[in-house]
């Protein structure tokens, strides 16, 4: 426990009783990024990687939640056995606004940063921590003095990410990609939904060829319960799994796609475009809205690709990372 040059605010780790005021200081403090206990108890408490310790809270003196930031280090591997042991995560923290404009925020963050690297870890990302990330990175446009603040501390922008979306109301194969899926199906490409045993191919191919994180997401998914009928794969003449799309992998929300991936030599073939709209159709033959993702790069070809099908990017994130010594 720190005391605290905030009155009778104290800073500590996580204690049982700490969830529910966790979660409404944080919709007080983010609105724009509001959570529910729910979330917070999947994304955070229940984290295999979970240490109360690396949860930073103050507390004020009447028991109210003023502020938290959360350090995060792997205990559990997210594929094989690499336990990243010089790498560390700050998925998020944030001060209630009635107690900002003290350095309470700073307090918060150095206590967390100090954890991490008490455990070795020196080079620190926020936020795009896997499996269990809020948000790809920092908004900066929405949170322009937290974006000070971690500038303050070291943290440097790696790269951004862009979160797209567009509007499914009316939405229509466009003839062009009906054509190029009937002239890919002629020369011998197949699209689907896969059976079971595909299932095996497909996890292989995202985990070995894009990441481990989709893997462990359409695993994890399916098992949860997610029909197969939300995934289009695409296999080569010779047989071979070479791309696929899907919604729903995330938190169950249907209208969230992804994740989406095309083999690099199959790329250029129009395959990537005809998987998306397979996918958009389904979405929209479910009822749904909208389709939405967080992250991409908007300048990558995959952004050009989704800007192509009418997705417009809503919000910008900076991933940071922050090294230091030992």
């Amino acid at each position: 426990m720190t005391t605290t040059p905030f009155g009778d605010t104290v800073v500590r780790g996580f204690r049982v009783g700490d969830g529910p005021p966790l979660a409404e200081a944080w919709n007080r403090s983010a609105p724009a990024d509001p959570i529910s206990p729910e979330r917070l108890r999947s994304l955070v408490l229940l984290d295999a990687n979970f240490d109360p310790e690396g949860l930073r809270i103050a507390v004020a003196g009447d028991g109210s939640v003023a502020g938290a930031a959360y350090a995060v280090r792997r205990l559990t591997p997210l594929y094989g056995t690499d336990v990243e042991p010089r790498q560390g995560w700050v998925p998020f923290f944030f001060v209630d606004p009635a107690a900002r404009g003290r350095g309470l925020g700073r307090l918060l963050l150095t206590e967390a940063l100090d954890w991490l690297r008490t455990h070795g870890r020196t080079s620190v990302d926020f936020s795009s921590y896997t499996p269990n990330y809020l948000l790809p990175g920092l908004d900066a446009e929405t949170y322009p003095e937290a974006a000070k603040l971690l500038d303050s501390l070291g943290f440097r922008t790696l790269y951004e990410a862009a979160a797209m979306d567009r509007s499914l109301v009316g939405y229509r194969l466009p003839a062009a990609v009906a054509r190029r899926h009937d002239e890919l199906v002629a020369r011998g490409y197949r699209f689907g939904t896969p059976a079971d045993d595909d299932l095996v191919e497909l996890i292989a191919l995202a985990r070995d060829h894009f990441t481990p994180d989709w893997a462990r997401a359409i695993r994890e998914c399916l098992v949860s319960g997610t029909p197969p009928e939300r995934i289009v794969v695409a296999r080569e003449p010779a047989g071979r799994l070479v791309g696929w799309a899907m919604h729903g992998a995330y938190a169950s929300a249907p209208e969230r796609f992804g994740p989406f991936g095309v083999l690099a030599p199959a790329r250029g073939t129009g395959l990537g475009k005809v998987l998306l709209h397979l996918v958009l159709g389904r979405m929209r033959a479910h009822g749904a809205h909208g389709a939405w993702f967080l992250w991409t790069g908007e300048r990558s070809p995959a952004g050009h690709l989704y800007r192509a099908a009418g997705f417009t990017t809503t919000r910008v994130f900076r991933v940071l990372r922050r090294e230091t010594d030992r």
